[in-house]
């Protein structure tokens, strides 16, 4: 069967490119062998973000007496119906995602595992696919560290720890990374015990030391324990559960969630029939305009630029641009960007100050505590602080760490003005509206000390 283009995995990437393809005027096939919508709508942001909820109603409930209210008997998480909303969220969404595609005129959809026969031929089944343009949005999935044991365990993933209709007793959680983090509150304020078992000496290896530290001192604060410098050597069952074992110890729990990475879902595309040679990690090497090879395109989690919603959205944007609009946008382009959804958020853009530092070039910093924030001592929310980095020669802003209350909102002020090239006095010259945690940024930025 002939089209003018292939589209694989229904992710965040190719289904709006394909609805693009199909107003430009070409006929398009499109293949999903599971789930439509992807990893965000399945099995990442959407039903993670929507326990994230419940876990913030339990939490302020538990602090209900701190703002005056009264709460009858103790606050208790009914885990059928936090999956059941969960659920709910996710189907409609995900039905959204599919009925878009079958209903659009000129898609054909495919439900099958698609690989490669040749540089523009693709099998489904019995079914070979063939067109000029292959555009490939496969995501990825959780990595298993080949840890002795643990294939014989009932270790849960992100995917398979969303199906719980049932607390953990105890929750352990290999990893101390951003899904890892994100699993470790919304269980514990849900009413689990949870152990964090972190390989490295402390949380969050991507992140500036000051950020690891006043994450890590907020969960602590919940009750979460965490452990660092942990290399397990064998996961066994155990009567509670599950034991991880290491040189200096032992944890014991009754589940355990493995949070260690991620990788591309390549391995069964057959690549090599497309001339296309994956990196040691299993990603698809792409150019500047996401080409892997002539006429084939990779957006999204596989290929290595951005494991995120927004970036594989973006990756959608920019093949669209150049293929259809004539508009030159690229892939250097883009500016880091990214949030952790833990309680307070952080909000991340541009670089670290620890990369800051590593350019050896004269820089500024400005920074507040968010209990210097009115909006956050009104919400009772003062953990964390705002940090942004200042180029000191251009008066650019090159990047920040916004940890606090609704700084995953607030982080987008400083991206746009990155985004424009402006200095930041753009900032300090407007007027922001009170109270609000964005108002402190220009504040911030009024008091920019050498870095």
């Amino acid at each position: 069967m002939t089209f003018d283009a292939i589209l694989i995995g229904a992710g965040q990437a190719a289904p709006p490119l394909a609805h693009r393809l199909v107003k430009s005027g070409m006929k398009v096939a499109f293949v999903e062998r599971k789930l439509f919508g992807g990893t965000c709508v399945n099995t990442g942001c959407i039903p993670t973000k929507a326990w994230v909820a419940s876990a913030h109603a339990a939490y302020v409930s538990r602090r209900a007496w701190e703002f005056g209210i009264e709460v009858d008997g103790p606050v208790a998480a009914d885990m059928l119906r936090v999956k059941a909303r969960k659920d709910a969220i996710v189907k409609a969404s995900s039905d959204g995602v599919e009925h878009g595609l079958r209903d659009l005129e000129g898609c054909t959809v495919f439900d099958g595992t698609a690989c490669f026969e040749g540089p523009h031929q693709m099998r489904v089944g019995d079914v070979t696919l063939e067109a000029p343009r292959i555009f490939l949005n496969v995501g990825g999935r959780a990595v298993v560290p080949p840890i002795p044991g643990l294939n014989e365990t009932k270790f849960l993933t992100n995917s398979s720890i969303l199906q719980l209709d049932k607390l953990p007793e105890h929750l352990l959680i290999l990893g101390g990374s951003y899904v890892a983090l994100e699993f470790a509150q919304i269980f514990r304020r849900l009413g689990t015990d949870v152990t964090i078992l972190q390989r490295g000496e402390r949380l969050l290896g991507r992140e500036d030391e000051d950020v690891a530290v006043a994450v890590a001192g907020i969960l602590a604060k919940e009750g979460i324990e965490i452990l660092s410098g942990i290399d397990p050597t064998e996961v066994k069952q155990h009567w509670r559960g599950v034991e991880v074992v290491w040189p200096e110890g032992s944890a014991t729990g009754s589940h355990l969630l493995v949070a260690t990475g991620r990788r591309p879902n390549t391995d069964d595309l057959q690549l090599e029939k497309a001339g296309i040679t994956v990196t040691k990690d299993g990603y698809i090497p792409v150019n500047d305009v996401l080409e892997a090879a002539p006429g084939i395109w990779a957006l999204g989690d596989c290929n290595g630029h951005g494991a995120f919603t927004h970036t594989s959205y973006n990756d959608f944007e920019i093949v669209a641009a150049n293929l259809l609009d004539r508009e030159n946008r690229k892939l250097t382009d883009r500016i880091t960007a990214y949030n952790i959804y833990i309680d307070p958020p952080l909000g991340r853009c541009g670089l670290t100050e620890d990369q800051v530092r590593r350019t050896g070039k004269p820089a500024l910093k400005g920074f507040r505590p968010m209990t210097k924030v009115t909006r956050a001592r009104l919400k009772g929310e003062t953990e964390g602080f705002l940090k942004v980095l200042v180029d000191a020669e251009s008066n650019l802003i090159l990047g920040a760490s916004l940890l606090g209350t609704g700084c995953d909102e607030v982080i987008h002020c400083l991206l746009d003005v990155m985004y424009a090239q402006k200095p930041y006095t753009l900032l300090t010259h407007a007027m922001h509206i009170h109270p609000t945690v964005s108002e402190l940024i220009p504040t911030v930025l009024e008091d920019l000390q050498p870095l």
